[in-house]
């Protein structure tokens, strides 16, 4: 609970630091939550630490529940707040040599494709027939070396802070939803016989979330609006570029992202995972319009 200054609670705007009262500051510790001043903010890779939270101390302050280390969204704290991350651009890789020992086998049984041909004669296959897999497979396969390097940079850069900003469950779920929503919008504008494949709509949801975390920080935004809108140029000019991917991962990150930084405290939980339950009905809606289109 924060500490109130003395004075008319009218007069106040802003919280007082909980080490001294008397201080109105609106910067918190990104760890518990409590409102720190200028004298009392230790520098951290996201945000700023109160001292208790710097030194692992736990003891006084608020309740021991409200003061347990916790990331800007509510995880738990990790010993490698990039760990996912690692794990994640690991897994992309190892597929990436199995496509180019395997062939293009391998890469058209699971890649994103609507509805076509893989061979003539043989089987339609897609996922108007059946296949949803496709939609989640294909955010870890790459079509060139270059294409994996770009998008595993990205991840490195993208991932690891907004890992130690959510902690390791809140930023799965918003890589997964934001893939398979890019996977979705692909399926439901693209034609049906172009495959398609990569992580770009996952990175592209951990730009939309970026922005969020940068907003919630209060630093400027600058940066990456300009990443951001020099990768949106690339999106719709370079040719093979499945720019609804793009889209569709890109919107739902920032939804996403929104929901994890910003949700009320009080219910920050239900919030943030139920704004992921309804990026995944929206992905179920479109998947099953174009499949009824398609069939």
């Amino acid at each position: 609970m924060d500490h109130a200054a003395a004075g008319p609670p009218e007069a106040r705007s802003l919280p007082g630091c909980y080490r001294h009262p008397d201080r109105e500051t609106g910067i918190r510790c990104t760890r518990c939550e409590r409102p720190i001043c200028t004298d009392c903010m230790v520098n951290a890779s996201v945000g700023f630490h109160c001292p208790d939270c710097a030194s692992g101390r736990t003891g006084g302050g608020p309740a021991p529940a409200a003061s347990r280390p916790r990331t800007l969204a509510g995880g738990t704290i990790a010993a490698d707040p990039r760990l996912l991350t690692k794990i994640l651009i690991g897994v992309n890789l190892a597929l990436f040599l199995v496509q180019l020992s395997v062939g293009d086998r391998f890469t058209q049984q699971f890649e994103m494709l609507g509805r076509a041909y893989i061979t003539f004669p043989g089987p339609v296959e897609g996922v108007a027939e059946g296949q949803w897999y496709r939609l989640l497979t294909a955010m870890f396969l790459h079509g060139s070396s270059m294409h994996i390097l770009f998008n595993m940079l990205s991840l490195w850069w993208l991932g690891g802070p907004l890992e130690g900003a959510l902690g390791r469950a809140r930023y799965l779920a918003l890589y997964f939803c934001s893939g398979v929503a890019g996977s979705a919008l692909t399926y439901l504008i693209a034609e049906p016989n172009q495959p398609s494949l990569g992580a770009s709509g996952a990175i592209f949801g951990l730009f939309g979330a970026t922005a969020a975390l940068v907003r919630r920080l209060n630093a400027d935004m600058r940066p990456v609006v300009i990443l951001l809108a020099i990768n949106l140029v690339f999106t719709f000019t370079w040719a093979d570029i499945a720019w609804e991917a793009h889209v569709g991962g890109l919107v739902a990150g920032a939804a996403i992202g929104f929901a994890m930084l910003h949700a009320p405290r009080e219910r920050r939980t239900l919030v943030q995972y139920g704004t992921c339950a309804l990026v995944l009905v929206v992905v179920v809606g479109l998947t099953l319009l174009r499949t009824a289109q398609l069939t």
